[in-house]
C-alpha cells in the first residue's frame, strides 16, 4: 500500500472514487483478496485524510489563541460570500461534499455535516436528499411495469375515494321538456397507507465503498424491492374484489377458462366499462409462454393479448399451477381503475443498523416507505381464473 502523507489531497479525493469505481464494476469477477485491499486502501486514505483534517483545525485554533493573547492584533472577519456567488441548496445537495456527507448520515445518523454544508451557504441547515436519491428511486418506480402506469396521489393521511357504481346517462334535451334528475349509487374506498418495509444484509465491503457508490447500492436495491411489493399489494386488492361493486370496494368482473386459448383476452376485454380506455394484460411469464404455444398452435395468425402492452408480475399464479377460482391473468386499465397515495412522498426512509449482525460482518440497512393502493373504478379490471 503506498504512503499517502506526500501525495496531495486533491489526488487521495480522485483515488477514493476510482477505488469505489473498481469496487462497483465486475464485481462478480473480483477475489476477495483484491476487495480487501481496496478496503483496506480506503480506510488508509480516509484515515489520511481525517489526521489532515485535525492538524489544520489545531493550527487554526492555536493562530486564533496567540492573536487574542496579543491584545492587539484582530483577525479579519471572513468575507461574507455576495448572494451571486453562494450555492444554492441544489447545487449543495448535488455536489459530492455533501453526497459524501449524506452517505455518512445514512451510516451512521450522525446529520451535522450535511447541515453544515447546507448552513454555511445561507440555507436552513435542514438535512435535504441528495438528486442523485431522488433519481435512483423515481428510476425504481418507472422501471415497474404496474407502477409506472398507475395514478398518484400525495395526500397526507387517510384518502377517500368516491366511486360510481351505477348512474342513468346523459339525455338529448327537447327544448321545454323536463330534465331527468340523474339516478346516482356511489361506493367510497377507504385508502389507508401502509409501511413497506424492506432491509438488506450488507457487508463491511459495501459499507466502504461510502459516498455516490454507496448510496446508488443502498437505494438501487430498497427502491426496486419496495416498488415490486408496492405493485403485489395492488394485485391481491383487485383480486380480493368481488364481482359487483358495493359501497366499500369496486367490482371486478370474473372470466374463467381451464383452458388458456388465443380469444381469452379478447373475452375478458369485453367485460370492462366504457371508462377502461387503456388497459393492459397482467400475467406471470410462465402464463405469457402458455398464451404464446397457443398462438404457435393456431399458425401465429392471430394475436391473443389483442394489441394490449402485456405487464409481467410472477406474483400472480402461473397458468400451468392454478387451481380452480386461482386468478392467473387480469386485463385491465390502471391509469383509470387504480390509485396509489404516498402521504409522505416517494422518499425512501432508511435505518442502519450495525450491531444485531456484527459478529457476522454484516450490516442491516432497512428501508421505509408509506404506500396506499385500491382499485378505485368499477368494472376497470377483469380477472381471468382456472
Amino acid at each position: 500500500m503506498p504512503e499517502f502523507k506526500d501525495i496531495e489531497t486533491a489526488a487521495l479525493e480522485a483515488r477514493k472514487a476510482e477505488l469505489a469505481e473498481l469496487a462497483t464494476t465486475d464485481v462478480e469477477e473480483r477475489s476477495l483478496e483484491e476487495l480487501t485491499a481496496f478496503a483496506e486502501e480506503m480506510k488508509a486514505i480516509n484515515a489520511e485524510i481525517e489526521a489532515r483534517k485535525n492538524a489544520e483545525a489545531e493550527r487554526r485554533a492555536m493562530a486564533a489563541e496567540i492573536i487574542k493573547g496579543a491584545g492587539e492584533v484582530k483577525a479579519e472577519a471572513p468575507e461574507e460570500p455576495s448572494e451571486s456567488r453562494k450555492a444554492t441548496e441544489m447545487e449543495i445537495r448535488n455536489s459530492k461534499e455533501y453526497i459524501d456527507a449524506y452517505s455518512e448520515y445514512i451510516r451512521t445518523g450522525d446529520d451535522r455535516e450535511c447541515r453544515t454544508l447546507l448552513s454555511e451557504n445561507g440555507t436552513n441547515g435542514t438535512v435535504a436528499v441528495p438528486e442523485l436519491v431522488y433519481d435512483i428511486v423515481k428510476t425504481a418506480w418507472e422501471r415497474n411495469g404496474i407502477i409506472s402506469r398507475v395514478k398518484k396521489a400525495y395526500l397526507k393521511g387517510n384518502l377517500k375515494v368516491n366511486f360510481e357504481i351505477s348512474a342513468s346517462g346523459a339525455t338529448t334535451h327537447a327544448e321545454g321538456a323536463e330534465v331527468s334528475e340523474e339516478s346516482l349509487v356511489l361506493g367510497t374506498v377507504n385508502m389507508i397507507p401502509a409501511n413497506i418495509k424492506k432491509w438488506i444484509g450488507v457487508t463491511d465491503e459495501i459499507i466502504d465503498l461510502r459516498g455516490e457508490a454507496f448510496l446508488r447500492y443502498i437505494y438501487g436495491e430498497l427502491a426496486y424491492q419496495i416498488a415490486k411489493k408496492a405493485a403485489e399489494d395492488l394485485i391481491d386488492k383487485i383480486i380480493a374484489c368481488g364481482t359487483v361493486g358495493t359501497t366499500t370496494a369496486v367490482g371486478v368482473p370474473v372470466h374463467t377458462s381451464t383452458t388458456v386459448n388465443v380469444g381469452l383476452v379478447a373475452q375478458a376485454i369485453g367485460k370492462l366499462s366504457d371508462e377502461a380506455e387503456d388497459p393492459v394484460v397482467i400475467m406471470n411469464k410462465q402464463t405469457w409462454s402458455a398464451f404464446k404455444a397457443a398462438q404457435a398452435a393456431n399458425g401465429y395468425n392471430y394475436d391473443p393479448f389483442e394489441g394490449l402492452p402485456v405487464v409481467f408480475s410472477n406474483h400472480l399464479t402461473a397458468f400451468s399451477a392454478a387451481t380452480t377460482g386461482v386468478t392467473y391473468a387480469i386485463v385491465g386499465d390502471l391509469a383509470n381503475g387504480a390509485l396509489m397515495n404516498f402521504p409522505a412522498g416517494q422518499d425512501i426512509k432508511i435505518n442502519f443498523d450495525d450491531k444485531t449482525l456484527a459478529t457476522s460482518d454484516i450490516n442491516r440497512v432497512i428501508g421505509r416507505m408509506f404506500v396506499a393502493s385500491a382499485p378505485i373504478a368499477n368494472n376497470a379490471f377483469v380477472k381471468i381464473v382456472h
